[in-house]
C-alpha cells in the first residue's frame, strides 16, 4: 500500500472514531438535553450538530472543484434555533457526515497533493482534511463534556472508566495476545 492510500485510510477511520464518539454520547439524550446549554455564552448540543453539518456539507460538497465555504451556506445561522425533534437533528447529522465519507472514499493518492480553497486560502487537500479533523475533533469534544454535565452520575463512558485503567489494559492485552495466537 502506498503511504497516500494509508493516509487516506487512516483520516477514513479517524472520522468514524469522531463520528462514533458524537454518537455515543447522543444516543444518552433526549430532544431537549440535546438542546441545553452550560452557559448563556455556550453552545447546546443541538447548535454545535446544525454547525458542523453545515460546516461538512459546505466544505465537502465539491471538494475539489469549489471554494469550501459556498455561497449558500449560512454560518450566523447555524448558530441559531435547533431541531424540532431528535430524528431530525439525527438527519442533519448522517447529511454531513455523509457528504465527508463520499468524498473521502472519492479520493485518490493523485488528490492528496491538489490545491482547494477554503474562504479563498489556498490548502492541500492533506491539510484540508487535516484542518477539518482538528476542527471536528474540537466540536465532538464539547458535545462529548457538555453530555458528560448533563447525565452526571447517569453517564455512560465512552472510554476507560475512572478507576478502571488496570483492567482496561489487562483487557486490551488479553485481546491482542488472543489474537496473535489465531
Amino acid at each position: 500500500m502506498s503511504i497516500q492510500n494509508e493516509y487516506l485510510q487512516c483520516v477514513i477511520a479517524n472520522f468514524k472514531t469522531i463520528k462514533d464518539l458524537g454518537e455515543k454520547t447522543i444516543s444518552q439524550l433526549d430532544i431537549e438535553e440535546l438542546h441545553w446549554c452550560p452557559t448563556s455564552q455556550s453552545n447546546s448540543i443541538a447548535i454545535i450538530i446544525k454547525h458542523l453539518s453545515g460546516n461538512m456539507l459546505s466544505r465537502w460538497t465539491d471538494f475539489l472543484t469549489t471554494d469550501g465555504e459556498k455561497p449558500n451556506r449560512n454560518r450566523d445561522d447555524e448558530f441559531k434555533g435547533g431541531y424540532p425533534t431528535k430524528k431530525a437533528l439525527l438527519q442533519a447529522w448522517e447529511d454531513g457526515w455523509n457528504t465527508l465519507f463520499t468524498t473521502l472514499h472519492s479520493l485518490t493518492e493523485n488528490d492528496l497533493l491538489k490545491t482547494i480553497y477554503i474562504r479563498g486560502e489556498a490548502h492541500s487537500v492533506v491539510k484540508a482534511i487535516q484542518r477539518q479533523i482538528s476542527h471536528y475533533s474540537y466540536h465532538i469534544g464539547q458535545i462529548v463534556y457538555i453530555g458528560k454535565q448533563i447525565k452526571n452520575e447517569n453517564w455512560s463512558s465512552l472510554s476507560i472508566p475512572k478507576g478502571k485503567s488496570i483492567e482496561y489494559l489487562e483487557d486490551m492485552l488479553k485481546q491482542h495476545q488472543q489474537k496473535l495466537r489465531e
